[in-house]
């Protein structure tokens, strides 16, 4: 079914999860609109993968360039979790960190970022945590300077490590049952705690921890899509038209959440013990709800919205 999907290019038929980053942009954005900068053409390639004989991916793994939605001009970023689990090296980074740049200078109505990374590549990674730093410091400028920054996460690889810390600089985020957003993944857990402590082949355990409805309930996150390119949009749209403030109010008021959200939360074992102390009912049967299931329960948590993620 989700096979069918992907290979469709019709926004309301094609998967999410199943699409390629280029098919994501192209079926995002308005028809004909994206122009992409650095294209695979020019052979912007990471130059140290070699040295370890991995392939290299002409574009390095990441889509970026301009388009616009709805009629309004964004710049827009996609990775490939396809490549190398999406994740960022010196190349692939410096192409995110541009785009942000150039966002105050070209003030777009917004900056997307379409997530599908498991972190830094192991082989790069003094470049990809640079990479990670230079990118959250940009959203900081991109965001003070008025212009919303909207995450998507809803592919393969999920949106882990630094691509995790990335999100939470985000002004809003959207996700579908098929995301994941955590610093720390499954296996990186399991190999410093054990097994015991967190069983990363538990892949109904991993996405009650980490998954798109978890993090919705919570509040990780602002809209909760249906595994479709057309809802992201949807969702996009909706996320820049209220995102929030950016300013020391803002800041003070995440900082005060996360105090109360560990105070709250923080002796529960499970994410059902969680979401039954948001006043869920029958915690158990969130996993198996479909969209308009879950989104008529998320109506009903306070939690959930918030302008302080």
């Amino acid at each position: 079914m989700a096979g069918e999907r992907a290979a469709s290019t019709d926004p309301d038929a094609l998967s999410w999860y199943e699409a390629t980053a280029r098919q994501r942009v192209v079926a995002l954005a308005d028809p004909g609109s994206f122009r992409e900068f650095l294209p695979p053409t020019e052979r912007r390639m990471s130059p140290h993968l070699p040295l370890f004989d991995l392939p290299r991916a002409f574009d390095d793994g990441i889509v970026v360039g301009r388009a616009t939605l709805d009629g309004s001009p964004i710049l827009i970023a996609a990775q490939e979790g396809r490549f190398m689990g999406g994740a960022f090296g010196e190349v692939h980074g410096a192409k995110l960190v541009g785009l942000l740049r150039a966002a105050l200078e070209l003030t777009p109505r917004a900056v997307l970022i379409l997530f599908d990374t498991g972190g830094v590549r192991l082989q790069e990674a003094n470049a990809g945590e640079t990479a990670i730093a230079e990118t959250m410091r940009a959203i900081v400028d991109v965001r003070a300077a008025g212009i919303p920054v909207i995450g998507l996460i809803g592919g393969r690889a999920g949106c882990y490590g630094g691509g995790g810390l990335i999100a939470g600089t985000c002004s809003r985020l959207a996700v579908s049952e098929g995301g994941r957003i955590s610093v720390s993944g499954p296996e990186v857990i399991e190999t410093n705690k054990g097994a015991e402590e967190f069983d990363s082949r538990d892949r109904a355990l991993v996405w009650r921890t980490m998954g798109g409805k978890h993090r919705r309930l919570t509040g990780g996150a602002d809209a909760f899509c249906a595994d479709t390119v057309s809802a992201f949009r949807r969702a996009a749209l909706d996320l820049i038209g209220r995102a929030p403030s950016f300013d020391l109010e803002t800041l003070e008021a995440e900082q005060a959440r996360l105090e109360a959200r560990v105070a709250r939360f923080g002796d529960c074992r499970d994410a059902t013990d969680v979401w039954r102390r948001l006043g869920v009912n029958d915690p158990e049967t969130v996993p198996a709800m479909d969209t308009d299931a879950f989104t008529a329960t998320v109506a009903r948590v306070r939690e959930a919205d918030h302008d302080a993620r």
